[in-house]
């Protein structure tokens, strides 16, 4: 049996054929993996709405991104911006993997997304014309648009995809969770899942919902607001943006001729015990779980994509997960999403398209903004790109309240996003 309980004789190989990237460092995943590799931040003052009353005044805008040119305009009036954004992702990841979902059977085609806050924005303006104007106000689509299925199910119905569809939701896990069950439903007969997630809660309702946290940084530098692994971290920067890939069998890509950015090899997922429980963090277990579904040792993994919080105690617990499963400084851990902020819904989908495009390249994005020594016993990649043999990466991912995930990706043969 694997760690999902899932009889090996069944375990299908899930491959990334497909990246649909939209992120504050870039419109396209080509244009992001130029960002993270020149150090290039999306991180600025809001610019969305004004937020000089809010004590949190640094996000990871999307540059640019007008959903008139990515989605039918019908539905940008029924839904929000978060989705807007996963329709032009799952659009772009449709066409990376030359996917024409027109020639796959309808019932073996499945959509299973990660969401954090559903939409907010949606609902903020609904909400102000509730208490401004009435309740004759309030449209219609006010009860879809919110909900935080709704990508999951605007993304199966532009496609066609009438297979298994769902929504995962576990704040930044979310996005390795979702690519969990995407491979689960392969198992179950599924050929093509498009899978990660996405989040856009950039709005007043959104920031003040965030703000209940507690971890987000005040710091009003975009250079010295997101610092995790250091010694001057005062919390994370909020973001929105995210990734949709294009999750499918490996006998279903090479009938089809696609090459594969990369394979996922193992998933698991945990929750952290509540706090004065006395019980430990779960992550350390929650990595071992990870590898040993891949049939790996530790020693085989070649990166580590952190969830690097940026909050002290946080960031602690993670160093000492990594160092406890892989050795102290015995790794290179990366968390290239200093450039982007956490992007909860979306971050770990984002990390997943980074860490493959790092695998295909050789290449191990650095952590910007961080420097000096130390970092809390971890070989942490800062200043510049490391270039190595890569074969095996982990990306580790935690969303508020305990929710605790590990991806191991394998390398494939893509290489067309990276000169």
């Amino acid at each position: 049996m694997s760690a999902l309980g899932i009889p090996e004789g069944r375990r299908r190989a899930a491959v990334v054929t497909g990246l649909g990237v939209i992120a504050p460092t870039g419109i396209g995943a080509r244009r992001h993996w130029e960002s993270v590799l020149s150090g290039k931040s999306g991180l600025g003052r809001i610019t969305r709405f004004d937020p000089s009353s809010y004590p949190v005044k640094v996000a990871g805008e999307l540059p640019g991104f007008d959903a008139r040119d990515h989605v039918p305009s019908r539905l940008i009036m029924q839904t929000d911006r978060y989705t807007h954004v996963a329709l032009a992702a799952a659009e772009a990841a449709l066409a990376d993997a030359g996917a024409d979902p027109a020639q796959l059977p309808e019932y073996e085609m499945a959509v299973v997304t990660a969401s954090s806050s559903g939409g907010t924005e949606f609902g903020q303006h609904e909400m102000e014309s509730l208490y401004q104007r009435g309740p004759a106000w309030v449209g219609a689509y006010q009860s879809i648009a919110w909900f935080y299925a709704a990508t999951t199910g605007q993304v199966s119905i532009r496609h066609g995809m009438r297979g298994p569809c769902g929504v995962i939701c576990a704040e930044q896990a979310g996005g390795l969770d979702a690519l969990g069950q995407s491979r689960r439903l392969l198992d179950t007969g599924s050929r093509l899942v498009l899978s990660g997630g996405t989040d856009a809660s950039l709005c007043p309702y959104g920031l003040t919902a965030q703000l209940s946290t507690g971890a987000l940084s005040t710091e009003d530098d975009p250079t010295r607001a997101y610092l995790p692994f250091d010694e001057a971290a005062r919390g994370y920067v909020p973001g929105e943006g995210g990734a949709i890939l294009v999750v499918e069998t490996e006998e279903g890509a090479r009938e089809r001729g696609a090459s594969p950015y990369g394979r996922i090899l193992g998933y698991a997922a945990g929750f952290d015990p509540p706090p004065g429980s006395g019980r430990p963090p779960v992550l350390a277990a929650v990595i071992r779980r990870a590898l040993a579904d891949a049939g790996i040792t530790a020693d085989a993994v070649d990166v580590v994509f952190a969830d690097a919080v940026g909050v002290v105690d946080l960031d602690r617990a993670e160093a000492a997960a990594i160092n406890e499963v892989f050795g102290a400084g015995r790794v290179p851990v990366t968390a290239p999403k200093t450039l982007t902020g956490r992007l909860y819904a979306g971050g770990a989908a984002l990390d997943v398209a980074t860490a493959l495009l790092s695998l295909a390249s050789g290449t191990i994005p650095h952590t910007a903004g961080t420097g000096g020594a130390g970092h809390l016993g971890l070989d942490l990649v800062v200043e510049r790109p490391r270039h190595t043999p890569l074969r095996t990466a982990v990306v580790l991912a935690r969303g508020h309240g305990g929710f605790t995930s590990a991806l191991v990706l394998g390398a494939g043969d893509r290489t067309d996003h990276l000169t």
